[in-house]
């Protein structure tokens, strides 16, 4: 086999494993997934993070923390979105869920006015995960009914994903530095 057709059929198996999981899950135990949920997860590993990261690898990934920097910020990314996407919102069935938009806009603009270079793209990490930090200090403000499943939660869910994306940026600052 081609070394092309391995990293398609390693991309095309990698998001078959991971929905295999909440798919036994499913059957298994109380979870209540939507054949849509299954389906979005797909194409959102396969063609979202499974294609960015293999574009990103031809030009930028000899650096191996880079790999790594750019593998963290996309799981995440992936992550926010499949759980307000797929699974309901972060902030329950509200408007308020449409903060993370802003969260990815950040991430985005940061990276192409970076063109993907490590430094920018650590700053831009961390700008991202600053503007993480906020999404649950405005809902709080305006009083978002997310808060049913306490305080802790909600807050301790986007600590979990500030401390993603500061762990990407993290890498990508010593991925600039020379060996």
């Amino acid at each position: 086999m081609q070394n092309s057709q391995k990293k398609t059929t390693k991309w095309a198996m990698v998001p078959a494993l991971i929905v295999l999981i909440p798919g036994v899950l499913t059957l298994l135990a109380s979870w209540h997934w939507k054949p849509g949920a299954f389906v979005l997860a797909s194409v959102l590993l396969l063609g979202g993070a499974g294609l960015t990261y293999e574009l990103l690898a031809k030009n930028k990934m000899s650096n191996r923390r880079y790999r790594f920097a750019v593998g963290l910020a996309l799981a995440a990314v992936f992550i926010l979105i499949w759980m307000n996407a797929a699974v309901g919102g972060i902030l329950g069935d509200d408007p308020a869920n449409m903060m993370y938009s802003g969260v990815l806009l950040v991430g985005l603009t940061g990276a192409l006015l970076a063109r993907l270079e490590p430094p920018g793209m650590s700053r831009t990490l961390y700008a991202t995960a600053f503007t993480m930090a906020l999404v649950p200090v405005i809902a709080l403000l305006i009083g978002t009914p997310a808060f049913a499943n306490g305080m802790v939660a909600v807050f301790g869910l986007h600590t979990f994903f500030a401390l993603l994306f500061v762990g990407s940026a993290l890498l990508f600052r010593h991925a600039a530095r020379p060996y």
